[in-house]
């Protein structure tokens, strides 16, 4: 059987201001070295540990084989787009609060790390990314594509089309595109269903709606959704991954489909996400 290429360079990127950073991302860099990987750090991270300079978060991924987050949730989605388009994967230790992404506990840190170094397409979990066309510009995110009104505004109003016809037109507080791995994210917190991974859907989930028939729906993955922007005199916002935004104007159109890319997560192999879900939410008890 042929021998899987050994990984050499694995870069970090932190929370900074989460507690106790500097010990664990001490204890991580000390880990690497004794497994002779070269441990590439991004800018904050480099200037935690008082090393050599560090790396632009936007440029790890291009040197780096696989990437350790430390941090939460939001440090992760914001290296995703990233470590997508490089083909890497992504080990999300969390130093955050629910971590659904950044799973992997800092009890369980060096094990998983150890585990994965010798059989690193193991516990590997690939995630559905979504591509969003807007303003001659083209993203791809992780959890959700979120249209939705200014603080002070009144309702909004969408159009929405799949695969070139109109299904519905919205009015409310606005609207939420997300993937299943999005599905426990602001989706849920507005009403959505809590989808597997693995399932191939996309899932529309609106935001206050003004009628009670306005629900979730999921759609298969393939499909193509158009939403065009009716609202004229009230401020409206399209938000990617919580990371990224950019004011929108009447009757601009965004456009959202399943991206070709994957983002390939490193889970724990000590839970499942069934268990996950229980652990973070409560689920089923």
């Amino acid at each position: 059987m042929k021998e899987k290429k050994r990984i050499k360079r694995i870069g970090i990127i932190i929370k900074a201001q989460a507690p106790g950073i500097e010990k664990i991302l001490r204890e991580i860099a000390n880990f690497l070295q004794k497994q002779k990987i070269e441990c590439l750090l991004e800018n904050i991270a480099a200037e935690k540990l008082k090393t050599k300079a560090g790396y632009p978060r936007e440029k790890l991924s291009e040197l780096s084989e696989a990437i350790i987050v430390l941090g939460g949730d939001g440090t992760l989605l914001s290296i995703a787009p990233f470590a997508a388009r490089a083909g890497i994967p992504v080990i999300g230790i969390n130093l955050g609060r629910v971590g659904f992404l950044t799973e992997i506990p800092v009890s369980e840190a060096l094990p998983v790390l150890e585990a994965f170094i010798k059989n690193k397409n193991g516990f590997i979990s690939r995630r559905t990314l979504l591509e969003i066309k807007y303003q001659d510009e083209t993203d791809i995110c992780l959890n959700d594509v979120v249209l939705n009104k200014a603080a002070l505004a009144r309702m909004i109003e969408v159009s929405v089309f799949i695969d070139g016809k109109e299904v519905t037109r919205l009015k409310g507080d606005g609207l939420i595109l997300s993937s299943p791995t999005g599905s426990t994210a602001y989706s849920l917190s507005a009403g959505g269903p809590i989808v597997h991974p693995k399932v191939q859907t996309i899932i529309l989930t609106p935001i206050c709606p003004h009628t009670l028939s306005s629900r979730p729906l999921l759609i298969p993955a393939g499909s193509e959704i158009n939403i065009k922007l009716l609202t004229a005199e009230e401020k409206v916002y399209l938000t990617i991954d919580g990371q990224r935004g950019q004011a929108l104007e009447k009757n601009e159109i965004i456009k959202v489909r399943k991206s070709k890319r994957e983002l390939i997560l490193v889970t724990s192999p000590w839970r499942s996400y069934y268990e996950l879900v229980k652990e973070k939410l409560g689920w089923a008890e």
